[in-house]
C-alpha cells in the first residue's frame, strides 16, 4: 500500500489531547503504511500538564508518530476561537515543511487533516492543501446529534437556549428516544462565551468528509443510526488505560488493596471539579451517614476570577467538618488529585460519583463501575441525562447541577444517590457490567468499532 501521512490538530486540553493521541496510535497499529504528525499549540492557555504529557509521548513514540510544537504567538488573542484562527498560518507552514522535507518518490502522501471539534477553522488549511478534513469528536454521538439540532433551530427559528432553560419545556431531538428537558441544558450552551463558537464549529462539521466519534455502537446505537449527514465513524472507546498509577500512588493503591471487593464509592470530579466549603460539608455528612467505604478526591477551588485549575489542600481539616477524618478513618480516605483510571480499575471500587465528563463515563463503563451523576460544566448535564434517563446506566445525584450556580446539594439527596449507587443487586449495575463487556468487544477484531476503523482507513487512504 502507498505510504500516507495524516496531520492531527487536537485542542490543547488533556481530555481532548489524550484521546486524539490514542486514536492516532490505534490508526498506526492498524495501517502500517501510515505516518501521523500531531501539531501542538504552544500558548499561555496550554498547561504544564499538557506539556509534560506531550514530552512523554515524544520520548516514547515511534518514528511514524511525530509531535511538533507550533510557534508561540500571544498577540491578538482574546478567545479560544481567535487562538485557533491565529494559528492557521503556523499550521500551514508546519505542514508545508512536512510535505516538502520528503519530496522523494518514497515520501508519504498527505491524505488528510483530523481536527478537533473546536478547531474547525483548520478545515481552511486542509482545503489549501487539497486534502479532506475529518472532525475528531470527543463527546458522544447523542451530543453531536443534539448540537446539530440546536444549531439548526437556532439558525432557522432563532432558538434561545437561555429562555428554554428558564422554561419547563422539552425538546424532541433526533438521536434521543426521550424528550430532552429544559433543566438539563448543558452549561456550555448557556454560556455567552462558549455558545457562539460552539455554533460556529457545529456549522462547519458538514464541510468535513466525516466525524470520528469517541463512542461505540452498542452504547449509542439509536443516536448512531439516526445520522444522515455528515458521515460518522464511531471507533471508541478510545482510552488510555495502560498506566495503572500504582507506582506513583502507592499509598492510595495500598489502601484500596485492603478493602473488600466492590465496597468503595469513589468520588472524583475531573480536572476542573471543586466545591465550596458549604458543599464539602454536605458531601462529608452524606458519606458519613451512608456508612459506605469511600475514596474522595477533594480539591481546593481556584481563587475567584482566576483561570486556574483546582489544587490540593495543604490541610484538609480547614474544609472538612470537625472530627470527620477521625470518625471515618476506618472506612474512608480523603485525597487530593486522584489516579482515576487506576482507581476505577481496582476491584475494591464499587461505585463512582462523577462529574459526568464523557471520558470519565467511557472509563467507568470500560471497568464496569456504576456511576452517580453530578455534572458541573461543559456538556456534562446532557451526559448525565443520557446516562440516567436515555440509557439507564447511572443513578442521579443532581442531574441539572452547575458549578457556577451557587446551589448547595443537601446531605440527604447525596446520601440517597450513594445508597442507590452501591446496591449490589441493582439492574443498573448488571447493565453496566454487560456494557463493559460490549465496550471491550467493540475494539476486538470483528467488533463494531474495529470495523468502523477499517472503514475510516479505507476512506482516507484510497
Amino acid at each position: 500500500m502507498e505510504k500516507a501521512q495524516l496531520v492531527f490538530v487536537p485542542a490543547p486540553a488533556m481530555g481532548h489531547l489524550v484521546s486524539a493521541v490514542e486514536t492516532a496510535k490505534l490508526l498506526l497499529s492498524r495501517c502500517h503504511s501510515l505516518s501521523i504528525t500531531v501539531l501542538i499549540f504552544n500558548n499561555s492557555v496550554v498547561t504544564s500538564k499538557v506539556h509534560n504529557y506531550v514530552d512523554s509521548q515524544i520520548a516514547s513514540s515511534s518514528n511514524r508518530l511525530r509531535f511538533i510544537y507550533l510557534p508561540r504567538d500571544e498577540t491578538g488573542i482574546s478567545s479560544f476561537s481567535s487562538l485557533i484562527e491565529k494559528q492557521k498560518p503556523h499550521v500551514k507552514e508546519s505542514v508545508m515543511k512536512i510535505t516538502e522535507s520528503g519530496s522523494s518518490v518514497e515520501s508519504p502522501r498527505l491524505v488528510g487533516f483530523i481536527v478537533d471539534m473546536f478547531c474547525t477553522a483548520m478545515i481552511d488549511v486542509a482545503n489549501e492543501f487539497g486534502v479532506p478534513s475529518y472532525i475528531f469528536y470527543t463527546s458522544g454521538a447523542a451530543f453531536l446529534n443534539f448540537m446539530l439540532h440546536v444549531q439548526k433551530i437556532h439558525d432557522e427559528e432563532n432558538f434561545n437556549p437561555t429562555e428554554f432553560n428558564a422554561s419547563d419545556g422539552e425538546l424532541q431531538v433526533p438521536g434521543l428516544v426521550n424528550s430532552f428537558p429544559s433543566k438539563a441544558m448543558p452549561t456550555a450552551i448557556l454560556s455567552k462565551q462558549w455558545f457562539p463558537p460552539l455554533l460556529e464549529n457545529t456549522r462547519r462539521y458538514g464541510e468535513a468528509k466525516g466525524v470520528i466519534i469517541n463512542t461505540f455502537f452498542e452504547l449509542e446505537s439509536h443516536a448512531i443510526e439516526s445520522f444522515k449527514d455528515p458521515p460518522i465513524y464511531p471507533v471508541g472507546p478510545i482510552l488510555d488505560v495502560r498506566s495503572n498509577g500504582r507506582n506513583t500512588n502507592q499509598e492510595i493503591m495500598q489502601w484500596l488493596d485492603d478493602q473488600p471487593p466492590s465496597s468503595v464509592v469513589f468520588l472524583c470530579f475531573g480536572s476542573n471539579g471543586s466545591f465550596s466549603k458549604d458543599q464539602v460539608k454536605e458531601i462529608a455528612c452524606a458519606l458519613e451517614n451512608s456508612g459506605h467505604r469511600f475514596l474522595w478526591s477533594l480539591r481546593r477551588p481556584p481563587a475567584p476570577g482566576f483561570l486556574e485549575s483546582p489544587s490540593d489542600y495543604e490541610d484538609l481539616q480547614e474544609v472538612l467538618p470537625e472530627g470527620f477524618l477521625e470518625r471515618t478513618s476506618g472506612i474512608g480516605k480523603v485525597i487530593g488529585w486522584a489516579p482515576q483510571v487506576a482507581v476505577l480499575a481496582h476491584p475494591a471500587t464499587g461505585g463512582f460519583v462523577s462529574h459526568s465528563g464523557w471520558n470519565s463515563i467511557l472509563e467507568s463503563i470500560w471497568f464496569g463501575v456504576p456511576v452517580a451523576t453530578w455534572p458541573m460544566y461543559a456538556e456534562q448535564q446532557f451526559n448525565a441525562f443520557q446516562m440516567v434517563i436515555e440509557l439507564g446506566l447511572a443513578v442521579e445525584i443532581k442531574m441539572d447541577y452547575r458549578n457556577d450556580s451557587g446551589e448547595i446539594v443537601k446531605c440527604d439527596q447525596i446520601e440517597r444517590g450513594i445508597r442507590c449507587l452501591m446496591k449490589h443487586d441493582s439492574d443498573r449495575r448488571k447493565k453496566v457490567k454487560e456494557m463493559s463487556e460490549k465496550s471491550r468487544g467493540a475494539l476486538m477484531e470483528g467488533g463494531s468499532s474495529y470495523c468502523w476503523l477499517d472503514n475510516l482507513i479505507k476512506d482516507m487512504i484510497k
